[in-house]
């Protein structure tokens, strides 16, 4: 290369030059343009065109793409964006259930499911039902209904033998729910001991408002301190050790041993934790956006469930109305099975009684008996009690005081021959009718009955009729009129297998025989 070529390309490339015109810039104090027109030339050139709308919506001519990287830094996602119906949740905890226990009715695993849903909204409710596990025989999956609530319930507190003291603290310091396990070997009276400050807060942590006042401190600086109770409850043990005021504050399910036909899933602890998760983390989502409105939900009740039992199973109705599809019926079907298809819960002697002497009424047919018929009936029930109270049958006295407290008493009652003898009747202020109406389950058939034979008698106040000694009277024939001489020295005959004959003679139409002439 010569020379003179060498020294102009050398110039060249020291000289700088103009970025947009490629002159050099001389004196310009510009790094890249030679003059301010280059620079505004060059900047108006690579600028791009200004968008419609100033940039306030996309650019609809670029095609749809999704991002390259999600965009969750921009906010969680919504809640309703996975959230599950609440009977879609309630079916699949009633599934979940099933998989590790048979139960001996079609409605436990549901109302197992809406109890358990219930502890997420406690306190949205003015009562908790108390949820009681009993069996005849250990071995018959109480437990195991208890391993597996502790993971679909809110905060549980699995415990045994845990003293009132601590569930006392333990209730106080936040919102738990109580799965008590062997509570027979608690409250069973023959294993001793004194456990009613338990009973007491079992009892009145079932209503939202209740506290129990206690003092603390030592010796020299004793405080009464109010403790607060209301937290949700279930009880297993074997049948018959609970007290009769858990009882009637609960929802009880008489558990069974399965039979080897009755197969369900082994109990894995870790495996039933983690199927467990995603169910109670739906079941808390979808119990915090119902949360506000479940207070306001005043469901209906079946027909016939009325004040304590009514109360019970309020929380859970709301539950399934509020969670809608086939819950509302079902939650109906299972209050109907275990308040009123049950019958009459026997918390006392009374009750049972009760019930019994309302069964021979309305087998006899008419609406007085004489004290000594009802004994020899009540006597020779083979599933009854009555025939051997603490080693004697129940006699008059007995049945007296017994019945006394629910303002039931003995009248004198007139026989045909104009003999007086003592006796029960259903009408009047003393009568059964009141006491059966108050403290029994109505019954259709028996109240029908008993308001038949009831209006047959009503003209003659104190006069048996003769209707009374067809309990002994075949199947297939209708009581004839009974000489006075056949009342005074026989006894009456117990209930043999012929009453149902007799009472369906008994409910036929028929007009009121007349006694002494009065009609």
């Amino acid at each position: 290369m010569s020379p003179n070529l060498t020294t102009t390309l050398d110039h060249l490339l020291d000289t700088p030059t103009c970025q947009h015109c490629g002159q050099p810039r001389g004196s310009s104090v510009s790094d890249d343009f030679c003059s301010e027109t280059c620079q505004h030339t060059w900047h108006t050139q690579q600028a791009t065109p200004p968008l419609p709308d100033q940039g306030g919506g996309p650019d609809e001519s670029l095609p749809e793409a999704t991002p390259a990287q999600p965009l969750t830094w921009l906010h969680p996602p919504s809640a309703t964006a996975t959230a599950r119906t609440g009977h879609e949740i309630l079916d699949e905890l009633t599934a979940f259930i099933t998989r590790f226990s048979v139960f001996p009715s079609e409605h436990c695993a549901p109302t197992l499911a809406l109890w358990y849903a219930h502890t997420h909204a406690a306190e949205q409710f003015y009562v908790t039902p108390r949820l009681v596990l009993d069996s005849a025989e250990p071995g018959s999956g109480k437990t195991r209904v208890l391993e597996v609530a502790q993971y679909l319930v809110r905060a549980p507190e699995m415990t045994i033998s845990a003293t009132p003291a601590a569930l006392f603290r333990l209730v106080s310091l936040g919102p738990i729910t109580i799965l008590f396990d062997e509570v027979d070997a608690i409250f069973n009276p023959k294993n001793g001991g004194n456990h009613e400050d338990l009973r007491g807060l079992l009892n009145a942590g079932y209503k939202r408002s209740a506290t129990i006042a206690r003092c603390v401190g030592d010796a020299k600086n004793i405080k009464v301190e109010r403790f607060p109770v209301y937290a949700p409850a279930a009880l297993a043990g074997i049948a018959g050790a609970m007290p009769s005021t858990i009882t009637t504050r609960a929802i009880t399910i008489h558990m069974r041993r399965r039979r080897p036909d009755e197969p369900v899933e082994p109990f894995r602890e870790r495996h039933v934790a983690r199927d467990a998760r995603p169910l109670r983390d739906h079941l808390t989502t979808w119990i915090d956006s119902v949360r506000p409105q479940l207070s306001g939900v005043l469901p209906t009740m079946p027909e016939g469930v009325t004040d304590r039992p009514a109360e019970i199973w309020e929380p859970l109705l709301a539950l399934a109305e509020t969670a809608g599809g086939h819950w509302p019926t079902t939650a109906h079907r299972a209050c109907r099975h275990f308040v009123l298809d049950a019958g009459p819960v026997m918390t006392s002697d009374g009750i049972r009684l009760l019930a019994d002497l309302r069964d021979v009424f309305t087998q006899a047919g008419t609406g007085r008996l004489r004290t000594t018929d009802i004994l020899t009936t009540l006597t020779s029930l083979d599933e009854a009690p009555w025939g051997d109270l603490e080693g004697k049958p129940l006699d008059a006295r007995h049945l007296a005081r017994l019945l006394d407290r629910y303002g039931v008493k003995p009248k004198n009652l007139k026989l045909p021959n104009g003999a007086v003898v003592k006796g029960y009747r259903i009408d009047g202020d003393d009568g059964l009718a009141d006491a059966w109406s108050r403290y029994l389950p109505s019954a259709a058939t028996t109240a029908t009955t008993a308001t038949t034979a009831t209006a047959q008698v009503r003209g003659v106040a104190d006069t048996i009729p003769v209707a009374e000694a067809s309990a002994t009277t075949r199947g297939d024939q209708v009581a004839a009129p009974v000489a006075v001489a056949d009342l005074q020295p026989v006894a009456a005959t117990p209930l043999t297998c012929t009453v149902a004959a007799v009472a369906a003679v008994a409910d036929e139409p028929r007009h009121p025989t007349p006694v002494g002439g009065i009609q």
